[in-house]
């Protein structure tokens, strides 16, 4: 096999991009502290109507902010893969994913799962069974957002494999800075693609449905497409192909698609979307998708015609981008403890938790790197 000694420049807008990403990543899990949904380690009831804000909020979020770190991520991935062959490619990901991913199960879940723990414990204890903390933790698999990694480190293989089979030095070699990236019509057949695929898998996996390892697994049809999608724009220069006009369409196809998505709740209800062959749940896994896709179209746009440079500041954030991914969740339950006397609307606890917690989960990332060894996987 033919290596390439040609690499890519790094991309600062993709780098401001993910880091922006990680941001929203927080935000997102603490709306679902005060909401309705289910999934997140320190939750308080709601006590007014303004929780329905936050669900929403989490719904539109999901609906396409994961898939983007997918495709973010495949893009380094080719260029990496070239650089430094199958085995070195392959245990760089085993040290940069792996050993967070270990740390985050042994380490830190205990510390945002203790509540759940000690509350099981003594709801057994009242029925004369002992419930030590290793039984507790195997019988509640949840890797946290963690389960991104785990993914990630999957797909990572999955492309290895397809390398070695079908690697004949063509794939290594250097590729132009920006090809034609696919017009309207191709992306609008990957959209329907994707949402009648999404809506199949919905049929077995519903998106109530937690899967052990991975709790969001009604969206796995979209994680494996951006990714492959990421690794194509990575060959083809499709990132920097994309026109103006490209991401106007992408966020006016993503306003639409968020509208259409509230109406459906509205009138269909919650239930009827979830999946099950239902016709709301076809409506919803399109309108997901168009969404998806739209929005992350006009990210790739803005960000690349608006924040390219990185400054000192830009940076910063990026290089501790992924260990606030990896800590933020003890940042939170932490921070939601420390606030449960405050009496507020949802909506008003969800904002004071977002603007402390946000800016604390990189303070927090900057000293967890400066840990011996941390910089080496974090």
């Amino acid at each position: 096999m033919t290596r390439s000694t040609t690499t890519r420049p790094r991309l600062g807008y993709v780098d401001n991009l993910r880091t922006a990403l990680t941001a929203l990543v927080v935000i997102h899990h603490a709306a679902l502290g005060y909401g309705t949904i289910p999934g997140w380690f320190y939750v308080e009831p709601p006590a007014d109507a303004s929780a329905v804000l936050l669900d929403v909020l989490v719904l539109l979020d999901q609906a396409f902010f994961m898939g983007a770190f997918f495709l973010i991520s495949a893009l380094f991935v080719p260029g990496s893969y070239d650089r430094k062959g199958a085995g070195r490619f392959l245990s760089d990901r085993l040290l940069r994913l792996g050993v967070p991913l270990v740390f985050w199960l042994l380490v830190l879940r205990p510390l945002v799962t203790v509540d759940r723990f000690v509350q099981e414990r003594d709801a057994a204890a009242r029925h004369g069974v002992d419930l030590p903390y290793w039984q507790f933790s195997l019988q509640s698999i949840n890797p946290g957002p963690m389960w991104f990694v785990g993914v990630l480190l999957v797909f990572s293989a999955l492309y290895v494999l397809w390398r070695r089979r079908s690697d004949d030095g063509r794939h290594a070699a250097p590729v132009p800075a920006a090809e034609r990236a696919p017009g309207a019509g191709a992306i609008a057949g990957f959209v329907a693609g994707l949402a009648l695929v999404t809506y199949l898998w919905r049929i077995v996996v519903p998106m109530d449905v937690q899967v052990p390892g991975l709790p969001t697994a009604a969206y796995l049809p979209q994680y494996a497409a951006l990714f492959v999608v990421g690794l194509v724009a990575a060959r083809r220069g499709w990132t920097a192909g994309l026109s103006r006009a490209a991401g106007r369409a992408g966020f006016a196809t993503a306003a639409v698609a968020a509208v259409a998505i509230v109406l459906l709740l509205m009138n269909a209800g919650a239930d009827a979307v979830l999946g099950g062959g239902t016709w709301p749940s076809l409506l919803m896994a399109a309108c997901e998708q168009a969404f998806a896709v739209g929005i992350v179209v006009g990210l790739l746009v803005l960000f690349r015609e608006r924040a390219d440079r990185q400054g000192r500041r830009a940076r910063f954030l990026s290089a501790h981008a992924f260990a606030v991914y990896v800590v933020h969740p003890v940042v939170l339950v932490a921070l939601g403890h420390a606030l449960s006397g405050v009496q507020a609307p949802a909506v008003a606890k969800f904002a004071l938790l977002a603007v402390l917690g946000v800016p604390l989960c990189w303070v927090v990332a900057f000293v967890v790197r400066r840990l011996p060894g941390a910089r080496r996987v974090l």
